[in-house]
Order: structure tokens, then C-alpha cells, then sequence
């Protein structure tokens, strides 16, 4: 699956995970937590980040901590990005586009 990873302090990058529960929790490093930031968009991040003390890393100026991931969304289901989802995303999360 597409998706954009924002590591604490690094410029996002577009990825390709597996999309399982796992491979997400690989990715942010725990349990997740997800952001709604779209309709068929979402921000997922490691639930108990602040608690485990990581990283600072504000994502379109939500105060968030440790990896974080953007992966699209179809209903109640996690999908890959598009190709123009990924483009508008990762110059949102401060990168420099596809």
C-alpha cells in the first residue's frame, strides 16, 4: 500500500507497507491511533507515543509524536494513497511532492 511516513524531524517520504495491522504497527512503532484529516484520508500515529516519551513531530500543525503515517482511506478500510492524494499530502506534511 502507498502511504507517507514523517519521521520526528525528517521530511516525509512516500512508502509502500503491507496493509496489515502489523506492518502499521511496525511503522509508528506500536498501537495506533488514527486522524481523520480527509474523507479518504487519515493520519495514523503510535497511541501511547507521549507516554513513551517520542519525538515531537507536528504534521500539518497537529502536535503529534514519534513516525507518523498517512494512508488513504475507503469506508471503515485503510487503502493506498492515490497518486494525487500522495502528491497533495506530502507537500502538506512538508515535503516536496512526488
Amino acid at each position: 500500500m502507498k502511504a507517507i511516513l514523517k519521521q520526528p524531524g525528517q521530511r516525509p517520504v512516500v512508502v509502500e507497507l503491507e496493509n496489515t495491522l502489523q506492518a502499521l504497527q511496525r511503522a509508528v512503532g506500536g498501537y495506533i491511533e488514527t486522524v481523520t484529516i480527509a474523507s479518504d484520508a487519515c493520519l495514523i500515529c503510535n497511541e501511547e507515543g507521549r507516554l513513551m516519551g517520542l519525538a515531537p513531530n507536528p504534521v500539518m500543525e497537529i502536535d503529534l509524536v514519534g513516525p507518523v503515517l498517512c494512508v488513504g482511506v475507503n469506508g471503515d478500510a485503510f487503502c493506498s494513497l492515490t497518486d494525487e492524494n500522495a502528491e497533495f499530502m506530502l507537500r502538506q506534511m512538508g515535503g516536496d511532492g512526488v
